[in-house]
């Protein structure tokens, strides 16, 4: 299960990724917003980052005009390494080297084409471990320190 929630400006963006991904038979749970009456990002980032680090979800994806504020509002919740992702190779190694579990595309950066490659590659590559390891468990201790 993909957590997922948008701001107004992504509103429709983020209909359009729900669609694509039930046709890849993923199903979403929508943490809002409901609409695209102007709203605040921080709500829908926290609500998605909650939902992942709670195991309600196994990972989110969250999105706004540029992707930028949601993440960083997701980044603040703990055990949330939410990444800002405009083309496919970063989405790759996101994962890959960093074990990200929160994605953020910009409605206003990338088309929605772009975003479902985006989406299939940052999806569909496994986290690898070894050396990164260390890197993902000092990014943890950073966050113990706050």
């Amino acid at each position: 299960m993909i957590a997922i929630g948008s701001d107004h400006a992504a509103f429709e963006f983020k209909n359009k990724i729900k669609k694509y991904l039930a046709g890849k038979g993923i199903e979403c749970k929508d943490y809002g917003c409901d609409d695209t009456n102007r709203t605040d990002y921080p709500i829908y980032g926290e609500a998605v980052a909650r939902a992942v680090t709670k195991g309600e979800c196994e990972r989110g994806i969250v999105c706004c005009g540029t992707g930028v504020g949601i993440s960083l509002a997701a980044n603040k919740v703990k055990g949330i390494r939410a990444v800002v992702c405009s083309e496919v190779y970063t989405a790759k190694l996101s994962r890959a080297h960093n074990n990200t579990n929160i994605l953020s595309l910009g409605s206003r950066v990338v088309t929605i084409e772009r975003a479902k490659m985006i989406i299939d590659a940052w999806l569909n590559t496994e986290y690898e471990g070894g050396r990164h390891e260390k890197r993902i468990k000092m990014i943890s201790k950073i966050e113990d320190k706050n």
